[in-house]
This record gives C-alpha cells, structure tokens and sequence, in this order.
C-alpha cells in the first residue's frame, strides 16, 4: 500500500509539473540513459529539483535523487513522506553547526549504492539579476571522492517567473530543462579549475539573453 501510494504521489507531481509549466527537457549535450551521474544546475526556485526530476524519463527518474535541505524538507509530514518517500532526497543539514555528518559523504554514499544526484551548486537560491552566484566547494569534493562520475551540466529556464519568491500560487508559464556536455574531473585538477569548467559548461547553455553573470570568485 505505502508503495502504491509513494508512486501516486510521484505520478501526481510530475503531472502538476507539466500541467503548470509545459515543461520540455532538451538533450543537448549527452542522452538520457540510465547511469550513475550528478546533474548540477542553476537556482532560482523551491520548485527546481522536482522540474529536472519530473523531465527524466521514468527509469532514469526512480533512480535519481536530489540533494536538499533538511530544515525544509523535515519541517511536517507531508514534507517529511514527499522529501523521504516519494523524491528519496538526500537530505543535508544546512546549519554547520547542527551536522552529524559529512554531507559530502552522505552524496558518496547515495552513488557508491548506483544513485544519480541533482545538486544546486550555488547552495542558495539566486533572487539576483545575475545567471549565476559563485559555486560552492561541494561539487568539487564529490568528484574528487568519485572521479569517476559525469557531472552534467543542467539549466533551468523561466521556473523562477512560475513561483517568484514568497508566492505560493504559481503562475502558469512555459519552462525547459537544458542537459549539457558532462564533465569529468581530471587527474590533481585544482578546485577552482574544476569549478570554472563547471560554471562555463551550465553557462554555455544558458540563453543568450539572460541576464550577465558576475566575474567567476570560486
């Protein structure tokens, strides 16, 4: 029964998804196929991660988890069933100061088990007119445990007109989800070479008339 449900649940947000932002996936630098990759995107919205995850297709999408904030994602019940049961979020305690853990290791671990991620590089939401605010050090410090792993870049385009900052109706509008080239990390690269080969591959399928982004300060 509770698997039934978990997959009603699925099914009904990706239908919302669609039904609100007409939401297209565009391939544009690697296929959908089912292996063990971390798609890292830019953000602007709550709504981010459920739009990447609801234009994977199906077996790509059981398999896939994204990587969330506990605060949020633990503060009620029905929060708590969707973040857990039904997105299998990785959920990581946001407040230094709170962790009981390693979040880089708890991603490690999501893969070492044949889990792809969605991850927001940024760390926060970017409320700003930029395209991009400076990368944390996260995505680095997965691909040097994981070397292995393609990280794929992922843009995400007009989510943000669909649930502005403190609106809790959205605003039905068209979205696409763009996948770039992935990249891999190379042998003792530095983690600021590796982070502005990541900022460059999400900004190279941004549209070319979004707003400018800030001189690269990873």
């Amino acid at each position: 029964m509770k698997a039934l449900l978990e997959t009603l649940a699925a099914q009904a947000v990706c239908g919302f998804a669609w039904l609100v932002t007409g939401v297209r996936a565009n391939w544009i630098g690697c296929v959908p196929e089912k292996r063990c990759r971390v798609y890292f995107a830019n953000h602007n919205s709550h709504g981010d991660f459920v739009l990447i995850w609801s234009v994977l297709p199906r077996a790509l999408r059981a398999a896939t988890r994204p990587v969330a904030g506990a605060d949020y994602w633990l503060k009620d019940a029905p929060r708590r069933f969707l973040g857990a049961r039904v997105f299998r979020a990785v959920l990581i305690e946001r407040d230094a100061d709170k962790r009981t853990g390693d979040p880089v290791a708890q991603m490690a671990e999501a893969i070492d088990r044949g889990d792809s991620l969605i991850l927001f590089p940024e760390g926060t939401r970017n409320t700003t007119e930029t395209r991009l605010l400076p990368f944390k050090s996260g995505l680095y410090h997965l691909a040097a445990q994981r070397p292995n792993i393609e990280c794929v870049p992922v843009w995400i385009e007009n989510l943000n007109r669909v649930l502005p900052k403190g609106e809790r109706v959205p605003v039905p509008l068209l979205c696409s989800v763009s996948f770039g080239t992935p990249i891999i990390i190379e042998p003792d690269e530095p983690k600021d070479a590796f982070l502005h080969r990541a900022r460059d591959g999400l900004l190279a399928i941004a549209p070319r008339d979004a707003a400018p982004t800030p001189p690269d300060l990873t």
